[in-house]
């Protein structure tokens, strides 16, 4: 998801500063497996990097420096920790889970003493080794663009793996379980505030101010901790929730109507699990969700040690194809308008009778569809008749007051999207908060989750305490060099397609490459202002 960044972790292990992978501390193995406990105790230092040479390793390659070019210069060094805790799953399971302790260091003013600790949540990942804290690893970007962003500005950075991955051994991952991912964020800040003063850079202590942050699934991992804490009555500083599917209950009505994110073969196996592990009822058996041809294995594919794309080549999973290009037809009991209503919108975006707009994503929506496929229609349809029963508001229509006044969903997969969907309850932010994300995002759709939440909390947006950002608007107000510096960028990755070195494709062509990178090409840019954001609070 972070291709600009995928260079650069190989070449740094060589350059750290004290052994990559190595630890002069005893560690005692806890008894105790309550959550929030330190497993392994203190954290094991993978290594350690003084701020001259993470510049000059960033610098060293072209990826590198366009990050340098959106991170500035590192000021600090960072000691790299890898967290061993305790936490729960999707169903109240136990489980050991890790993460990462990234902490600042170095004579610098702002890099050691009394330092803000960002609570950061990282994006999708199928990979199920993924261990975001070993900066060591070529394909870590994300933990190379969070040191880059925060530790080595002086803030310590605390970020989970999530259960399911690396040594959890809970089989699978609680995929946008709002009450389980939040705890899993809450129960590794502890573990890390008692880790730090046992670590070698004990000099840097947590200064009292909290910071959340994350991005695209973490997006929505951060608001949903945001939630929990301020309910807890814990004070939070500031939070900035970047590209989330906030609004899940609109997100999943805009999917099934036809709108299909990119990636979405990979998320909905992996949100049919965590929600069947959570609720038991999303299906008697998979077969009732997933079509024949990739039912088998489907509950235990990812994440996977396995590369998505072997999965894909071998055949356990649909590259694009998440509906069945042969519409549906929808039968509502004495209703004809309706049912002619609802079998348009699950046809092919494109074709001649689909009802929504057309957008520059729709050659993208499109290729959702095909044979095989991966969700059965008699599925999609309970759903379509759920959604025009218990309507959202915010799809496929927005409604004044979104979103309206619904009774709770009777299809059980809406049932679950609705309990994690963050307007659920009528919470609202107490802490300065970003909504940060791009108009054109083909994977988590702004206008149906940042755009909703905004409407949701206009009188919030109005006053001020919640700030909402378009990466691809106008450059305007604190953020106009950030979106001028992203939109810079956007126009010369699109030179760069259209040209002989970029494979010479026609503009159409090169437009569509363009969006479909767009989502990851986004994160760096909010990740910058949200720590703009956060430097002022």
């Amino acid at each position: 998801m972070f291709k600009l960044l995928m260079p650069l972790s190989a070449a740094l292990c060589a350059a750290m500063l004290g052994a990559c992978g190595s630890s002069s501390q005893t560690a005692m193995i806890a008894s105790s497996t309550t959550h929030g406990t330190l497993a392994v105790d203190p954290p094991f230092r993978i290594a350690s990097l003084d701020a001259a040479t993470f510049q000059a390793e960033l610098a060293g390659t072209a990826s590198g420096a366009q990050l340098l070019q959106i991170t500035g210069n590192p000021a600090c060094g960072v000691d790299f920790y890898y967290v061993k805790f305790w936490t729960v799953g999707g169903a109240a399971e136990s489980t050991e889970s890790s993460g990462a302790l990234m902490v600042p260091t170095g004579a610098a003013s702002g890099c050691s003493g009394a330092r803000p600790i960002v609570l950061y949540a990282h994006g999708t990942n199928p990979d199920k080794t993924l261990n975001i804290a070993d900066i060591t690893n070529p394909s870590n970007s994300e933990g190379v663009l969070i040191a880059a962003m925060f530790a080595a500005q002086g803030y310590i950075v605390v970020a989970p793996n999530y259960a399911g991955y690396d040594i959890s051994t809970l089989g699978y991952h609680p995929f946008l379980n709002a009450e389980q991912q939040s705890g899993e964020m809450i129960d590794i800040l502890t573990a890390a505030r008692a880790a730090l003063p046992k670590t070698f850079s004990s000099a840097t202590s947590d200064g009292g101010k909290l910071f959340i942050t994350g991005y695209s699934e973490g997006g929505h991992v951060a608001m949903a901790t945001q939630r929990a804490l301020e309910a807890s009555g814990a004070v939070i500083t500031g939070s900035a929730p970047m590209s989330g599917p906030y609004a899940m209950e609109a997100f999943g009505d805009a999917i099934f109507f036809g709108n299909v994110n990119l990636g979405s073969t990979v998320f909905a196996p992996l949100i049919g699990t965590s929600y069947q592990k959570a609720y038991g009822n999303i299906y008697s058996t998979p077969a009732d969700l997933y079509s024949a041809t990739f039912v088998n294995g489907i509950e235990t594919l990812l994440p996977s040690a396995t590369p998505i794309d072997t999965i894909f080549s071998t055949g356990l999973l649909p590259e694009t194809a998440l509906f069945d290009s042969a519409t549906p037809s929808v039968t509502v009991p004495g209703d004809a308008v309706l049912s002619a209503e609802l079998t348009a919108l699950l046809s092919v975006p494109g074709s001649a009778n689909y009802p929504l707009p057309p957008t520059s994503q729709t050659p993208l929506f499109a290729a959702g569809f095909g044979s095989p496929y991966l969700i059965n229609n008699s599925y999609r349809v309970t759903y379509a008749l759920d959604a025009a029963g218990n309507p959202d508001g915010a799809v496929p229509t927005p409604s004044t007051g979104v979103p309206l006044a619904h009774t709770v969903p009777v299809q059980p997969l809406r049932q679950a999207l609705y309990k994690n969907d963050l307007r659920n309850g009528g919470w609202a932010p107490t802490a300065p908060t970003l909504l940060c994300g791009g108009d054109q995002d083909p994977t988590v759709f702004f206008s149906v989750n940042t755009e909703t939440m905004a409407a949701f909390w206009s009188p919030l947006v109005q006053a001020g305490l919640i700030t909402v950002l378009d990466v691809s608007g106008t450059p305007a107000g604190s953020f106009a060099a950030i979106q001028g510096g992203f939109q810079q960028s956007q126009a010369a990755q699109l030179a760069y397609y259209e040209s002989a070195a970029g494979g010479g494709l026609s503009p159409a062509e090169a437009l569509l490459l363009l969006v479909q990178g767009y989502h990851g090409a986004v994160a760096p840019f909010c990740a910058a202002a949200a720590r703009a954001f956060f430097s002022q609070l």
